[in-house]
C-alpha cells in the first residue's frame, strides 16, 4: 500500500490515501451526476423485491433490515462505476494494479430497523493487524440523500487497526467495549452521487430507522490479491455483457461467464447481525 506519499497538489488521491489509511473511510462528494444515482436506487429497489421472495436471496441484517448480492447486470450504470477514476485511483494505490472487483450487492434498511452491533463484516487477517495493510476495500453509494431519521451509517475512525482476534467470530466485540467505538463514533449523511472508500474492519453499524423512506446503499467489494473474499460470492455476467464491458473494468472482475444468469443465493451471511440489537 502507498499510504507514506505525502498529500501534494500534483497527487490529489495521496491526500484521500492518507485519510483513509488514518481514519478507514474516505468519500468523494458528487463523483456521479443525480440522475444516475436515481437509476441506480431503482435497480437496487427492483432487486430487492424481486430478491425477497426466493431463499437466501435477501439476507437479514436486523430487523427490517437486509442485504442482497447481485450480478453486475443488474446495475445499469456498473461499468460508470467500476470504471471511474476515483475508484480505480484508489484501488490501484491501496490493492496494487492488480485488484479484484469480487461483490456487488446493497444494504437497505426500512422503517422500524434497530440500532446494529458494532462489527466489521469479517475477520481481520494478518496483514492489516499486524501490518498495517488494507487488503480489500468497500465502496459505498447512497440512493437517497440521507438524513437523521434515515438510520445512517455510523463509523468508528481509526479502528480498522484493531486486532478483534478475541471478539466473537473476530468480528463483534464485547458491549463492553463499545464506549471505546461510540467515543469516535461518526454518522455519514451522504447525498445522491457521493461515494466513499472504506476498508470493512473500520468498527460500523447502522443506526435506528424510524423514517418510512428506505436507504438503499450499494456496495462494490475489491480485494487485494490472496484476500481470499471472491470465495465468499460468486457473481456471474452474461458473454455479451462481459465483452462490453471496458478493459479497465474486466481484467479486474472475478465473475464467471455464463450463457444465462442464475439468482444468487448468499454465501457470506454475518450470524451476529440476524437478530439485531437496540442499545
Amino acid at each position: 500500500m502507498t499510504a507514506n506519499l505525502a498529500p501534494s497538489p500534483a497527487d490529489p488521491l495521496a491526500q484521500d490515501v492518507d485519510t483513509l489509511t488514518r481514519d478507514g473511510i474516505v468519500g468523494r462528494k458528487g463523483a456521479f451526476a443525480r440522475d444516475w444515482a436515481e437509476r441506480m436506487r431503482e435497480d437496487m429497489m427492483t432487486a430487492f423485491w424481486e430478491a425477497i421472495q426466493r431463499p437466501g436471496g435477501a439476507v437479514g441484517r436486523g430487523p427490517r433490515r437486509w442485504y442482497v448480492e447481485l450480478h453486475p447486470e443488474a446495475i445499469s450504470g456498473f461499468a460508470e462505476l467500476a470504471s471511474h477514476p476515483w475508484v480505480t485511483g484508489m484501488c490501484e494505490r491501496v490493492l496494487g494494479p492488480d485488484y479484484q472487483i469480487v461483490e456487488i450487492g446493497f444494504d437497505t434498511p426500512f422503517q422500524g430497523a434497530m440500532n446494529q452491533p458494532w462489527h466489521r463484516d469479517f475477520p481481520s487477517p494478518a496483514e492489516t493487524y499486524r501490518d498495517r495493510r488494507i487488503t480489500s476495500l468497500a465502496f459505498n453509494l447512497t440512493g437517497v440523500d440521507v438524513t437523521p431519521d434515515m438510520g445512517p451509517f455510523q463509523i468508528a475512525p481509526g479502528t480498522q487497526w484493531d486486532d478483534g482476534r478475541g471478539w466473537k467470530h473476530e468480528m463483534f466485540p464485547d458491549r463492553a467495549l463499545w464506549p471505546r467505538f461510540e467515543e469516535r463514533a461518526v454518522k455519514k449523511y451522504p447525498e445522491m452521487g457521493d461515494i466513499s472508500c472504506r476498508s470493512a474492519l473500520t468498527m460500523h453499524r447502522g443506526t435506528a430507522h424510524p423514517s418510512p423512506i428506505a436507504r438503499p446503499v450499494l456496495v462494490l467489494g475489491v480485494d487485494a490479491p490472496g484476500a481470499g473474499h471472491a470465495a465468499l460470492h460468486d457473481m456471474m455476467v452474461r458473454r455479451a455483457f462481459h465483452e462490453g464491458l471496458p478493459p479497465s473494468v474486466r481484467d479486474h472482475l472475478v465473475s464467471r461467464v455464463v450463457e444465462t444468469l442464475v439468482p444468487i443465493t448468499q454465501k457470506h451471511d454475518i450470524e451476529g447481525l440476524v437478530m439485531g440489537s437496540e442499545d
